[in-house]
């Protein structure tokens, strides 16, 4: 669970009551190359770009999407976003627990894309590579998630994936549900006088 948890963090509850959601998971690919695991999903989330991207990105705020972010938190940050994000996520599957910490470089394209790299020498992975591209659909927002990423500890090579798959369906569409939720009740709130 642990692992399905963060690679959704790599890649997206409590809800606002206020605010309906349409977020939808279209799609969910999970396979494991080379002792890498690679997942692909595209969501829609009925949110305008630039908020889900505001969401996203920001990396003080980012326990709000799941409960698995015990700890998320800026190191360095420049004027758009890029700079070093930690992240600490916890979590159990079966018999097997972890907790696993990351710092990333994170660089942005404003309301278009966020790519996060983790720092091998100050993590718990070998490798990991993140990324999210953000495009307009209608009034809603298209999101593209990509990660491969190499933990640093052992995963069963023919459940990990299966497993992995699993919960990210279900964590996945929970996640975007927040996210949209965010999103939205943000453009509320900045709609306010």
């Amino acid at each position: 669970m642990a692992v399905a948890r963060i690679a959704l963090a790599l890649c997206l509850s409590s809800c606002l009551a206020s605010v309906a959601t349409a977020a939808e998971l279209r799609s969910l690919d999970v396979d494991r190359k080379r002792g890498h695991i690679l997942v692909a999903s595209e969501t829609y989330m009925d949110a305008p770009p630039d908020a889900v991207f505001k969401i996203l990105a920001d990396y003080d705020g980012f326990t709000r999407i799941s409960k698995i972010f015990t700890e998320t938190r800026y190191l360095e940050r420049d004027e758009i976003g890029n700079g070093l994000v930690y992240s600490r996520a916890e979590g159990c599957v079966l018999f097997f627990c972890t907790k696993l910490e990351r710092v990333e470089q994170l660089t942005v394209i404003p309301g278009r894309e966020i790519v996060a790299v983790a720092l091998p020498e100050q993590s718990d992975v070998d490798y990991s590579i993140g990324r999210w591209v953000l495009e307009p659909e209608g009034d809603g927002t298209r999101v593209l998630y990509g990660l491969e990423f190499k933990p640093s500890f052992w995963v069963p090579p023919l459940l990990g994936p299966l497993i992995l798959r699993s919960k990210l369906r279900s964590r996945g569409r929970e996640a975007a549900d927040r996210v949209e939720e965010l999103a939205n009740a943000s453009q509320i709130h900045s709609a306010a006088p």
